[in-house]
């Protein structure tokens, strides 16, 4: 049922569209099925043997794989231009699996400073319980990056599009006279500052766990 389509060959637009999935053979349907399972069945228990032991690839449950679940990531690594790619069930975790995957206790991660505040608790507080120790730097500034990198370091980090770039009287030190709506005010010349830099982000005394501008120490 699935395919892979080079973006070289087809197109960018086309592989996001179409990429891992062919059409259904049996029924020429062009849409991807939701395959609503949990569990799949065996052709016998030496099939099963074989799958659970890694010795052919197939689907053994849905925890793990899933055919829906497959057209994605085919798709995602041919618009990469990966070998391959894991769907998870939130951002969060695949920031963590990807950390995991490199990393082991004493080694080093650099990571941009302006960070979803699930993501900043994460290098904060939780990687280090793994002896990963993570270094923020200002994310407007590559020298900053370069300049932390050290011999045990294993990854670079830095969102594409981070929840806390923005400026610091908008959203970041919300004062209780401020809008309580989702939408964000755009600041006026003389509200406008820079944002915050590396030092000055915590996490203390926020009630949603979201990094705030705060003092540098």
């Amino acid at each position: 049922m699935s395919t892979t389509l080079d973006p070289a060959q087809r197109g960018f637009d086309t592989v996001a569209l179409h990429g891992g999935h062919g059409g259904d053979p049996t029924t020429h349907a062009r849409a991807v099925p939701i395959y609503q399972t949990t569990s799949y069945t065996f052709d016998d228990t030496a099939h099963a043997a074989r799958l659970f032991a890694l010795q052919e690839f197939g689907n053994i449950y849905t925890r793990i794989m899933n055919p829906t679940t497959d057209v994605l990531e085919q798709r995602l690594a041919a618009l990469e231009g990966g070998v391959g790619a894991l769907g998870l069930a939130s951002g969060q975790a695949a920031v963590i699996y990807s950390i995991l995957n490199i990393a082991r206790s004493g080694d080093h991660i650099v990571s941009a400073a302006s960070l979803y505040g699930g993501t900043y608790n994460a290098f904060v507080h939780t990687l280090p319980r793994f002896g990963i120790e993570v270094t923020l730097v200002d994310a407007d500034d590559p020298a900053a990056f370069a300049a932390a990198i050290r011999p045990n370091t294993k990854a670079v980090f830095a969102e594409t599009s981070s929840t806390t770039r923005c400026r610091r009287r908008t959203c970041c030190a919300r004062s209780s006279t401020a809008p309580t709506s989702s939408s964000t005010r755009r600041p006026s010349s003389s509200e406008a500052t820079e944002p915050p830099s590396a030092a000055s982000w915590s996490t203390a005394g926020s009630s949603t766990g979201q990094p705030r501008a705060a003092s540098p120490t």
